[in-house]
């Protein structure tokens, strides 16, 4: 038998009786690897993994913290979202395999540093849909396959999965929104059903588009979902004996709310982008089946449109960068008689915060400033902002007491959009910030990592920030966790 070949077989395989059809059209020797799972014995609603039980699972840390997941596709790519990464600069990302948590030791993982990025050509990061998000990374060295690392087979471009196909997605981020994994930060798995796209466009009608270059899965009552840092991880789907991966996490209208199924990067219409650039050791496209009819083929939109939380804005929630990264819409600059004299943040429509120090240097009378909002890098004016709107009122802090907040009403409220969103804040204090923790700093390249405050200030009232490379901050400058 020639190795380099290609070869198309039909394997027939017994299962609870069913018998599965299962089209392998891959190089000969790679398909007994990809997608086999030899131990097999937070994700929103989800459990945790048992090790080995997802071995082509990828963690991908920025600056030693955990940022998105992936999946191993052969000995040294991995396969990933496009909106995972801010440039194609490799320098700050690492890849591990065979992890089972962050925190506790990992005895079947190994880790390889990045040679290369490769974002889908057609990804628009600045674009308000998330169509074609998806990115390769080449690992700076082959992988020894194991019990616990092994590639993923990847659904070929015929491949049809049916509304109601069972799926697993995995991986390590929040367990509900803005609530972090738990440590020790264990992998996360969660069982959803596939949502047809003529069901899941008329859920997101008024929220995002479902391209034919995606595929939703998720429970209609929610519970169950992918959230923030599972992105670029795996939605996979069994077929006999082998897992084929269908998905990769993009994106969703808040966690696991009811009637928005999570929006994944559809594997199959890829294969061709694949294969051109992975051109030695290919990995393994099955063609994946589903029998019988389709019901989302006959499914049409209701008249009424999915209800939407009171908490949230039309479009989106709170904290969320719709443009795709390196779009950071609650930005504002303020600006006092024409001049950009701080950086402040959007907290809601008419309101915007900034620190008390910021002011105290100017007047604050409000007759004199303004903001501006919906920063455009590439528009091509002399005022790259969307909006401007004038002050109302201004509302400061005591510096005396140690507290440096402003906060300032907005003459008329602002419309919402992919570029004008609100951010979120901590009012409650549910979220730690420990030292280590990373965030980011926007409009400056470096990231930054939260540090001990020292003996002189209230830890409940400030928090600190430091760079592993010298550089000149701004002082109002919102910071943001990752």
């Amino acid at each position: 038998m020639n190795l380099e070949g290609y070869i198309s077989c039909v394997l027939k395989i017994f299962e609870c009786g069913l018998i599965l059809s299962l089209q392998i059209i891959s190089p000969a020797f790679f398909p007994a690897v990809c997608g086999s799972v030899p131990l097999l014995s937070r994700i929103v609603g989800g459990q945790d993994a048992p090790a080995g039980r997802w071995p082509w699972q990828a963690s991908l840390h920025w600056n030693r913290f955990h940022a998105c997941g992936g999946s191993l596709i052969n000995r040294e790519w991995v396969l990933s979202a496009a909106h995972c990464f801010f440039s194609s600069s490799t320098s700050e990302w690492t890849v591990y395999l065979g992890r089972q948590s962050q925190e506790d030791d990992n005895p079947n993982e190994l880790f390889r540093s990045v040679d290369v990025i490769i974002t889908h050509p057609d990804y628009d990061f600045n674009a308000a849909e998330n169509d074609n998000d998806m990115a390769l990374l080449k690992l700076s060295a082959p992988v020894i396959f194991t019990d616990y690392i092994r590639p993923v087979c990847l659904a070929a471009d015929s491949s049809v999965f049916h509304t109601g196909t069972d799926s697993w997605v995995t991986g390590w981020g929040d367990v509900r929104e803005d609530v972090p994994l738990p440590s020790p930060q264990t992998l996360q798995e969660v069982e959803v059903p596939v949502v047809g796209n003529r069901q899941c466009r008329c859920l997101y009608r008024n929220t995002a588009a479902v391209t034919d270059n995606m595929i939703c899965a998720g429970l209609l009552e929610g519970g169950r979902d992918s959230c923030q840092r599972d992105s670029g991880g795996p939605m996979v789907s069994r077929q006999g004996s082998v897992w084929v991966q269908a998905g990769v996490v993009s994106f969703g209208y808040g966690c696991a709310q009811p009637e928005f199924p999570g929006v994944y990067t559809r594997v199959s219409r890829y294969q061709t982008w694949i294969s051109s650039l992975i051109t030695s050791d290919p990995p393994g496209f099955i063609q994946f089946q589903s029998s019988g009819v389709d019901p989302d083929r006959s499914y049409t939109c209701s008249t009424s449109a999915p209800p939407r939380s009171s908490s949230v804005s039309q479009q989106h929630g709170c904290g969320e960068a719709p443009g795709g990264g390196g779009v950071w819409p609650w930005m504002v600059s303020l600006q006092w008689n024409g001049l950009h004299m701080c950086t402040a943040s959007l907290l809601s429509a008419d309101f915007i915060m900034t620190t008390a120090s910021c002011l105290s240097d100017f007047s604050q009378n409000a007759s004199g400033w303004r903001v501006s909002l919906g920063y455009q890098s590439n528009r091509n004016s002399s005022d790259p902002f969307l909006l401007s709107v004038a002050v109302i009122n201004i509302t400061l802090s005591n510096l005396n007491h140690g507290l440096n907040i402003a906060v300032l009403q907005l003459e008329e409220p602002v419309e919402f959009s992919d570029l004008v969103q609100p951010v979120c804040l901590d009012l409650d204090n549910r979220r730690s910030f420990p030292p280590g923790l990373t965030c980011l700093f926007t409009g400056y390249k470096n990231n930054n990592s939260i540090m001990d405050c020292g003996r002189n200030l209230s830890s409940s009232e400030s928090i600190c920030t430091g760079s592993l490379s010298p550089k000149q901050v701004t002082q109002t400058s919102p910071s943001v966790q990752l």
